[in-house]
This record gives C-alpha cells, sequence and structure tokens, in this order.
C-alpha cells in the first residue's frame, strides 16, 4: 500500500483530529452575567474558561467594559480561576461571571505548566477548594480582599506536580503564605499537607490555610509524576497513545521516511537560494544601538576601571567625582579592619587596562571613605574609595546618574573573569518574566544526570521574584563586580552587583540571571551615611566646646 503525499496529509490530519478529541471532547454549560438569565456555550478547543467564555460577543462586550477590573467566575458557590482548564468544566455546570475591582492587572500564568492545558486529558488534573479566610492568627490570606465575599476558591492542578507550584499560578492568595511555614488542614479530617507535597491526593479536598509556625517553609523536593496505563515516558512530557494506532504508526513512519527522502533530492538546487536569503533575528532589536551612543559610552569607559587586591584582579568599579571611585562593598570586605578603618592588604585602581601587555596606571586606595554591604537590601552593596590623585583621571559618572528602565537594552562597562576591559550590550529581564528565565535554565538542564539540582533553581526564582533590583542576562561574570551599567541614552543607572552562577553538564559556568543595584538608591544611602557622620563630628565638637568652656569656668572660679 503507498500513500501519496496529499494523502499523508489527510492521514496526518485524521490522526490529529482523532487524538485531539480524546484530550479535548466537545463540551456545553450554561453561564450568566451576574444573576440574569443562563446562556449555554458549547466548547470545542482547549484553552481556559476564559477563552472559552470569549466565544461569545455577549460576554466579549461585557469583558471590553469591565477590562480595569478582576474577572470572577462562580461555579458552586466557588471562585474557580478564569484560567482554569476549560476540560473540567462538567455538562450542565453553571457559571455565574462577576467583575470585582481589581487590586493589580491580572497576570497570565507563566511556565511550563501552563502549555500543558492544552495537551493534558482531564485525567491528569485535580481540582481542590481553598477556604479564603485563614486559620487562627491569619489577618489575610487573599491578594484581593474582595474575594472574601466567597466563602472558597477552587484551585486546579496537574497530578505530580507540587501544592506550592498549583497555588502560586493560580495567582489569588496573598505571596505572605509562601515565605512562612504554611500548611493546608483539611477541613473535615484536620489533617495537614505542607505546601512541597504532590497535589494528586486532593482531589475534591477542601482546606484552610493555616500557619504551622513562623519558621521558613520546608525545601521542596521533587516529585514523580504518576503513569497512567495507556502512556508512556519521553523526555519532554507524558505522552498520550492513540489506541489501536500501531499500524498507522507504522505506515505513516515508511512514508514519511520515504517522502523526507525525495526532499533531499532537492537540496543541492535550493541550498544556495536559501542561504541568500536566509537573515537570524535571534535579538531584540532594543539591543541595536545608534554610532553615536557607542562612539558616547567609549568616551564614558573611561571612567571604568579594575579593582585588585596585591596586584590580583577582585572586581571592578568607576570614578564617581574628582579622585572618589565606587565599587560593591563584598570586592573589598574581606580586607578591611573595621577596628583600625584601614585596609590590611594593599588595594589598586587600574583605568586604562584594555590590552593585556599595559601595566602602568595604577591608583593607589588611600582610603574606604564609607561602606555598606547589605545584598538583599536595594542599594545596600557600596564601597566610596578615595584615590591618590598623582596623575589625571578620567571624568567622574556623577552628572550621568539617571534612573534605570524598566526595559529596553543596556549597557555593562568592566573587566569580567579580570580580563581587559570589556563592553556587554543586553536586555533588561522585567520583573513579570524573571520567572520564565529561571524555568528556562531549568528546562535547558534536564537529562539523565542532573549536575544542577531542582532546589538550586527554586531557591533562585524565590530570590529573583522578591529582589527590586534591575535584573538581566549578561556574559559579566567573576571580578566584574562594581561595573557601571548604562541605559540607552548614556545615563549610569545601576552597578552590577552579581548573579546565580551554575556549572552545567558540559562544565560550562553559566549564570541564571544578573542583577545590579540601582544607583540612585546607593547615592541616597550614602548621603544617608556621610550626613549621619557630619552630624557626628558636630555632636563631638559642641561637646568639647562645651567642656573647655566648663573648664575655664572652673579655673577662673
Amino acid at each position: 500500500m503507498t500513500i501519496k503525499p496529499e494523502g499523508l496529509t489527510l492521514l496526518l490530519f485524521s490522526v490529529f483530529q482523532r487524538e485531539k478529541n480524546m484530550l479535548h471532547p466537545t463540551h456545553s454549560f450554561l453561564w450568566r452575567w451576574n444573576e440574569k438569565d443562563f446562556n449555554n456555550m458549547t466548547c470545542n478547543k482547549a484553552g481556559t474558561v476564559e477563552e472559552s467564555l470569549k466565544n461569545s460577543p455577549k460576554f466579549a462586550k461585557t469583558a471590553e467594559k469591565n477590562k480595569e477590573k478582576e474577572l470572577v467566575i462562580i461555579r458552586d458557590g466557588k471562585a474557580i480561576s478564569p484560567h482554569l482548564p476549560c476540560t473540567l468544566i462538567k455538562k450542565g455546570d453553571r457559571l455565574t461571571v462577576k467583575y470585582v475591582k481589581a487590586v493589580e492587572r491580572p497576570k497570565k500564568p507563566i511556565g511550563a505548566y501552563v502549555s500543558l492545558c492544552r495537551n493534558k486529558p482531564p485525567s491528569n488534573l485535580v481540582m481542590f477548594h481553598v477556604l479564603t479566610k485563614g486559620g487562627k492568627n491569619i489577618v489575610r490570606i487573599m491578594k484581593n480582599s474582595a474575594l472574601r465575599a466567597f466563602q472558597e476558591i477552587s484551585v486546579y492542578a496537574y497530578k505530580g506536580e507540587r501544592v506550592k507550584a498549583a497555588l502560586k499560578r493560580d495567582g489569588r492568595l496573598h505571596s505572605s503564605i509562601f515565605k512562612k511555614n504554611f500548611v493546608l488542614s483539611n477541613k473535615s479530617t484536620s489533617v495537614k499537607t505542607e505546601l512541597s507535597n504532590p497535589v494528586d491526593e486532593l482531589n475534591d479536598e477542601t482546606f484552610q490555610i493555616i500557619l504551622l509556625d513562623k519558621s521558613d517553609p520546608p525545601p521542596s523536593l521533587p516529585v514523580k509524576q504518576k503513569l497512567e496505563p495507556n502512556q508512556e515516558m519521553t523526555p519532554r512530557n507524558l505522552v498520550l497513545e492513540i489506541p489501536n494506532s500501531k499500524r498507522t504508526q507504522n505506515q505513516l513512519c515508511f512514508q514519511f521516511e520515504k517522502f523526507v527522502k525525495g526532499i533531499k533530492t532537492l537540496v543541492p538546487t535550493l541550498s544556495h537560494f536559501q542561504n541568500l536569503f536566509r537573515v537570524d533575528f535571534g535579538q531584540s532589536t532594543q539591543m541595536c544601538s545608534e554610532v553615536r551612543t557607542m562612539k558616547r559610552l567609549m568616551c564614558l569607559s573611561d571612567s571604568a576601571g579594575q579593582v585588585r587586591i596585591n596586584g590580583q584582579p577582585n572586581g571592578s568599579g568607576f570614578l564617581l567625582f574628582g579622585n572618589y571611585a565606587f565599587t560593591n562593598g563584598h570586592v573589598v570586605k574581606d580586607i578591611y579592619d573595621k577596628q583600625r578603618s584601614q585596609f590590611n592588604e594593599k588595594v589598586s585602581v587600574h583605568f586604562s587596562y584594555e590590552s593585556v601587555d599595559q601595566t602602568e596606571g595604577a591608583l593607589d586606595v588611600l582610603e574606604l571613605v564609607c561602606f555598606e554591604l547589605k545584598p538583599d537590601v536595594p542599594g545596600g552593596d557600596w564601597a566610596l574609595l578615595k584615590l591618590s590623585a598623582h596623575q589625571r583621571l578620567p571624568p567622574g559618572l556623577l552628572e550621568h546618574i539617571g534612573f534605570p528602565p524598566k526595559d529596553g537594552g543596556i549597557c555593562i562597562i568592566g573587566h569580567p573573569e579580570g580580563g581587559v576591559k570589556k563592553i556587554d550590550p543586553c536586555l533588561i529581564v522585567p520583573s513579570q518574566n524573571r520567572l520564565q528565565v529561571v524555568e528556562r535554565h531549568y528546562r535547558e538542564n534536564q537529562g539523565p544526570v542532573q549536575f544542577v539540582t531542582r532546589s538550586f533553581f527554586e531557591g533562585v526564582a524565590t530570590s529573583v521574584d522578591r529582589k527590586s533590583f534591575l535584573t538581566y542576562e549578561s556574559c559579566f561574570y567573576y571580578a566584574s563586580s562594581g561595573s557601571p551599567v548604562f541605559d540607552k541614552h548614556c545615563n549610569v543607572v545601576a552597578m552590577h552587583s552579581g548573579g546565580y552562577i551554575y556549572r552545567s553538564a558540559n562544565g560550562e559556568t553559566k549564570s541564571v540571571i544578573e542583577f545590579a543595584h540601582p544607583l540612585l538608591a546607593i547615592m541616597e544611602r550614602l548621603i544617608i551615611q556621610m550626613t549621619l557622620k557630619v552630624l557626628w563630628f558636630v555632636k563631638l565638637f559642641i561637646c568639647l566646646e562645651n567642656f573647655h568652656i566648663l573648664s575655664s569656668y572652673n579655673q577662673t572660679s
């Protein structure tokens, strides 16, 4: 039996339709706006409940009028999530649509699990319910207090997934419940379930969130997904096998190989023209800079330098004004004696190290004027160094300080890996996209042998989610801390400070994401610290003056 190309297409389409119908059978449900009459809705495409409702012109019109509000969908008195997979809505279900005042713009869920709602059968989904009021001593668990008008919310999850991941994706709970040791307490049995547990046994159960203790939540352990009898494991995910499809599969494989061999004979005649028109658009145009911008950055790069300890590179920095330079506090913390207020080792800054044969241009650090090392506080990792001024210095960057942008392109100038001065144009990772970057690195490091643990990436995800810093993906790793970060207008907006380093399976050093302290936040903390020092000296002067007056009075009397 031979199948022609057009027949192969029809066969593939029919097989696809069979699989699609198994994953998402056509179903109907009823919906209404507030307490009005019900409308029938038939859904024949995998997606979310909100996407299904948008097929109704009536709902679409209502949604447009209330686009600044938060959508609430009620089923059986419980508030379900708008991004609930529609396969969990059963025939005859009655949904009531309401809108409440939003506390923030609703966020679309991110991550690999979201795409699974389109290719997972209902049997792989779990639904459990959570009371909108927490247990004893819990003031607030809902992000939007308007949801407390409903006694329970329904949360969906995928078998093999952890409770914490399901609750985070749901998006309606306050972030504070993920920072302390909260657990789910079964409303009927009072049995407690930790957030690190799998969701598989929670279906149709109702829970109340209670505070076990005020300690940090325990680390989550990896969970194994359960296989259905008709499923097989692949590197990507669990894939359904179509019943009685072995013969069709063999036919498709044979015809596909034959079809590919026929295509390969055409490659020599096509490849020349393909290469003529081949274009890679892998990077955003936001990374492209005007020539005049790059020329200006080259001039400003003179103010970036390398910080060395006993002649060995230990970090980067830049001239702020006069003969005063900035770097990160953690670059010099190990060699500073607080009691003696001086360095234990020789520290120098080199502004002209741009080729390996350059040895001149060293400026000794005379004094650590002031510094701070609170790396988790925005602007809390810096050191102001006073340099010797026996040679001409480049202009300081103080007059070029600006506000950090929320997105777009930036440039970092410094000495990564202790090498010569380099510039790295890169893109800001907005706060709402940070978890996507972490998840991408996690997926890229999955294999038969895991060299980087899941807990590492979970720790990174928790850390970057709460950092109020500038984040981006850069190639500046070791010895680049303290480098100035410039925006597209050549304003210095931040100080490059660190990243989350790991070693991949092939031994390559990589970083999940990098971050910088906003320079305006650093300047604010510097001014506060200097003001306190001045006030201390003024107070000391007044005390000495009063002591002198008192001594003079005693002598005269």
